[in-house]
Order: C-alpha cells, then sequence, then structure tokens
C-alpha cells in the first residue's frame, strides 16, 4: 500500500468514526428505554471480504473470503440452535461495502456483530489467532497495519472531514458501556479459539481503527482465526473438521457473553438444551483434572 493511500484511509477511517459514532450512538440512546428489557437474542455475523476482494490467500491457494464465509455459515447454525436469531452480512461470494456492513446490522436493532477474518504476514512462520475491537489508536504497530489491509476495502470516499467538531465530543458518544462489552466479549473469544489446540497460539485482544467495526450501536469485535498464510495453519483452516471447531469456540464465546449480557439486565434466560462441543485440548484438561 501506497504512504499517500494509507493516509487517504486512515484520514477516511477517523472521519467516518466521528460522524458514525454520533449518529450511532444519539440513535441507541434515543432507543434506549424500549430495548432496556429486551433479552440477548439477535446477532449479526460477518464474513470478511467477498466478490473481487480476496482477502488473503495461502500458500496452497486457499482464499480468505471463501474461509470466512463457510466458517460464518457454522457458526450461525450453532448460535440459531439457542434460538438466537443471526444475520448474515453475506451469504454468498459477493461484494459488501464495509459501512453496508454495519448498517445491516444497525438495521437488525443486533446485540452483538463478530467480524470473522484470517489473518496474513509475510513471514510465513506468523500463527495464531488475534481479536480486535475498535479503537481510534491501533494497540500496536502490527495492528496498525492490519487495519490498513482490512480497510483497504473502504472503497467509498467519506464526505466528512477529519477535523469535525464531532471529533471533540467522540469520548463521550463512544458509549463506554459498548465498549467495555465488546472487550469482554473479544476476550471470551480469545479464550475459546486460543484453546483449539496446542498449536494455535493466542497473540492476544487488541484495538485497531477497523472500518467494520465503526458506527455500529451494539458490542463488536473483529476475530482472525488464524494465518491463512502460514502452511500449517492454512492446512488445518480447509479442513472442514477444524472449521466445525471454530464454529463451535466461537459459539461458546457468544453463549457465555448472552449469559452475561443477561443477567447485567436482569433479564432471565432460559436453559440451553446443549453446548458446543469442547476443543480436544479441553478435554484432555478435564479428564486429567486441569
Amino acid at each position: 500500500m501506497l504512504a499517500s493511500d494509507s493516509k487517504r484511509i486512515s484520514s477516511a477511517v477517523v472521519a467516518a468514526l466521528c460522524a458514525a459514532v454520533a449518529v450511532t450512538a444519539l440513535a441507541s440512546r434515543a432507543d434506549e428505554p424500549a430495548r432496556a428489557a429486551d433479552r440477548f437474542d439477535r446477532v449479526v455475523l460477518d464474513a470478511g471480504h467477498g466478490g473481487d476482494d480476496h482477502g488473503a490467500e495461502g500458500p496452497a491457494g486457499l482464499l480468505e473470503k471463501e474461509l470466512v464465509l463457510d466458517v460464518t455459515r457454522r457458526l450461525k447454525a450453532r448460535i440459531e440452535s439457542d434460538g438466537v436469531r443471526v444475520v448474515l452480512t453475506r451469504d454468498d461470494d459477493v461484494y459488501v461495502p464495509l459501512d453496508e456492513r454495519t448498517a445491516i446490522a444497525n438495521r437488525a436493532g443486533a446485540d452483538l456483530f463478530v467480524s470473522i477474518h484470517a489473518n496474513a504476514a509475510s513471514a510465513r512462520s506468523a500463527r495464531g489467532v488475534e481479536i480486535f475491537f475498535v479503537a481510534l489508536e491501533a494497540s500496536d504497530d502490527a495492528a496498525r497495519q492490519l487495519a490498513e489491509r482490512e480497510n483497504a476495502a473502504f472503497r467509498e470516499a467519506s464526505p466528512a472531514s477529519p477535523d469535525d467538531p464531532l471529533a471533540s465530543i467522540l469520548g463521550d458518544l463512544a458509549a463506554a458501556d459498548q465498549l467495555r462489552e465488546s472487550d469482554e466479549f473479544a476476550r471470551l473469544a480469545n479464550k475459546e479459539v486460543a484453546a483449539l489446540a496446542a498449536s494455535v497460539p493466542s497473540r492476544g485482544v487488541k484495538q485497531a481503527p477497523f472500518v467494520v467495526l465503526m458506527g455500529v450501536s451494539m458490542p463488536a469485535a473483529l476475530v482472525e482465526i488464524g494465518f491463512i498464510t502460514n502452511p500449517a495453519e492454512e492446512r488445518d483452516l480447509a479442513s472442514p473438521r477444524y472449521r466445525d471447531r471454530v464454529a463451535d469456540a466461537l459459539a461458546r464465546a457468544v453463549f457465555e457473553f448472552a449469559d452475561r449480557y443477561d443477567a447485567r439486565r436482569g433479564v432471565p434466560r432460559p436453559a440451553r438444551d446443549h453446548e458446543p462441543a469442547k476443543s480436544s485440548r479441553d478435554e484432555a484438561a478435564t479428564q486429567g483434572g486441569g
């Protein structure tokens, strides 16, 4: 990415965040009394990339756009088994603008937004899972570079100025509770996905200015389920069995977050018929008393 392109995208990102946060935060507050007693019952799942935006590609040819759509569909089936409504930002190999993805989530009145991606690096040894929630400043340089790469799909020019006065009230409108809940879900997802196997290290929970997480009026996180550019992780990610395990792990995180979400609001939650299967590493720890 050229430096000029990076600067242009970064300016558009900041402007989009300022404008979108103001609009969605005010809308959220206006609707708050009506939704105060609502149970957690709606999730928007966002399969990254699509159409002519292929995302990253593995050394054996696995495409991120196809991988994450398949995992998203598997996760949808698991979440719906608990009676939770799931809306997909895309259910086919199509390009969906990033701002439209957040608009879909807001129209759905979702309680959680989860964007699913696969990571990439020039060093094929890079591996592991990373979970992000939104911030204007990235946690570190690697997080900043990843956000820039993902935000390259932000093709639409923003009419707003990065010097918009809305930026001065960003802190007030950023909805501290929403950010805390985004952090909470990100940590639950990190715990579950990183427990899939000893060979899948956690790279931690981080923050970065991802366009796809901006402007949503609900807790939101972006999940990098592994490095598609790592040959060993690409082989795992190509396996239907492993994709099932990823979907199970994310479903467990969603269900635990739902229980906490309702408990904070004093809303009783019906008993769950079943839980998604635990990973083999979880089962081994249980059998060993760990």
